[in-house]
């Protein structure tokens, strides 16, 4: 399976702070991938966090809200257009079979 949703758009509406926003964010605004910075690993742009992490958090039954503590130079926003990203790829997948 390719990574196609890189360098997808994601439409998201979400709460920050009792707050709903919604937002069109660009996936290759948010991601890089440089082999100076963890070995070409996918990371948040302007970090050193993999996007891995993110899925290991929530796989290992933490919240986005102890992912973000823990890596606060991740903006809210950047996680949940990657998560949404990775739904829709998902949702795609599903629609072929």
């Amino acid at each position: 399976m390719t990574n196609s949703w890189l360098a997808a758009e994601a439409n998201q509406t979400y709460t920050d702070y009792g707050v709903r926003r919604s937002a069109v964010t660009t996936l290759a605004n948010i991601t890089q991938r440089d082999p100076d910075i963890l070995s070409g690993s996918l990371v948040f742009v302007g970090t050193r966090v993999p996007v891995r992490s993110l899925f290991d958090y929530l796989e290992g039954g933490e919240s986005l809200d102890e992912f973000l503590h823990q890596f606060p130079s991740v903006k809210r926003e950047f996680a949940i257009a990657v998560l949404d990203a990775a739904y829709e790829t998902v949702a795609a997948d599903a629609n072929i079979a």
